[in-house]
C-alpha cells in the first residue's frame, strides 16, 4: 500500500510540474506578444489556459484519491493539503496571463507611449518565482521556498516604477491615459502573478514546518 503511494505521489509532483511549464509558457507567450503586439500570439494563450484547466482536474481528482484511499497523516497529509493549495493559485496565474493576452490583442497595431521594458522584467522575475516555488515544493527545500518570498519584493518594485511613470505620461497627455491604464493593468497582473508564486511558496513552507504564514495557525500533526 505504501508503495502505492508513493507512486501516486510521485505522479503528483510530475503534475505539478507540467502545469508549472505550461503556466510558465503561457507567462512567456503573453509577454512576448505584448513587446511585438502580436494577436495571434496572444490568442495562443488562450489554449495554454484551457489546458491548465484540465491539468489543476486531473490534479485535485488525484489529491482527492490519495486522501480518501490512503487517509494520510502528518507529513504526508501536509505534502497533499498543500497541492491542493498551491493548484488553486496555479490557476489563477494561468487566468491571469489569459486576461494580459486579451488586453494585448486589444492594444496591437497601437503605438506604444511607453515601451513595456520594467513590463517584460516583471514577467522573467515572476516565472522565476513561479519555477522555484515549484521546485521547492519537489524538493521540499525551505531555503528555496523562502527566496521566492524575498523576490517578490523585486516584482513589487517594478510594479511601483511602471505605475509612476505612466502616471507621469497620464499628467503630461491626457491622450495618453487610456493606454496607460491598459498596461497599468498588465502590470498589476503581473503583481498578482508574483503574490500567487508567494502563495505557493507560503504553502510549501507549511508543508515543511507545519505552520503556515497567516493568522489562521493552521498545524497538521
Amino acid at each position: 500500500m505504501r508503495n502505492k503511494f508513493e507512486k501516486q505521489l510521485n505522479e503528483l509532483h510530475n503534475h505539478l510540474i507540467e502545469m508549472g511549464a505550461l503556466i510558465e509558457r503561457s507567462i512567456s507567450t503573453a509577454v512576448e506578444a505584448l513587446l511585438t503586439q502580436n494577436a495571434e500570439l496572444a490568442a495562443a494563450v488562450e489554449e495554454d489556459e484551457r489546458l491548465s484547466d484540465q491539468k489543476e482536474k486531473q490534479i485535485e481528482a488525484l489529491c482527492l484519491e490519495l486522501l480518501l484511499r490512503h487517509q494520510p497523516v502528518a507529513t504526508d497529509l501536509r505534502i497533499i493539503s498543500a497541492a491542493l493549495k498551491m493548484v488553486t493559485d496555479m490557476e489563477r496565474i494561468a487566468d491571469q496571463a489569459e486576461d494580459i493576452a486579451e488586453i494585448t490583442k486589444y492594444l496591437a497595431g497601437k503605438p506604444y507611449i511607453k515601451q513595456p521594458e520594467d513590463i517584460a522584467k516583471m514577467a522573467e522575475a515572476t516565472k522565476k518565482m513561479l519555477k522555484e516555488s515549484i521546485d521547492s515544493f519537489v524538493k521540499r527545500d525551505l531555503e528555496l521556498a523562502n527566496a521566492v518570498l524575498r523576490h517578490d519584493d523585486i516584482v513589487d518594485e517594478l510594479f511601483r516604477k511602471t505605475r509612476n511613470d505612466l502616471i507621469e505620461l497620464i499628467r503630461e497627455n491626457h491622450v495618453n491615459g487610456e493606454q496607460a491604464l491598459d498596461l497599468m493593468m498588465i502590470a498589476k497582473y503581473f503583481e498578482r502573478i508574483g503574490d500567487h508564486a508567494s502563495n505557493i511558496a507560503e504553502w510549501v513552507i507549511f508543508m515543511i514546518t507545519g505552520t503556515h504564514k497567516s493568522g489562521d495557525n493552521i498545524y497538521i500533526e
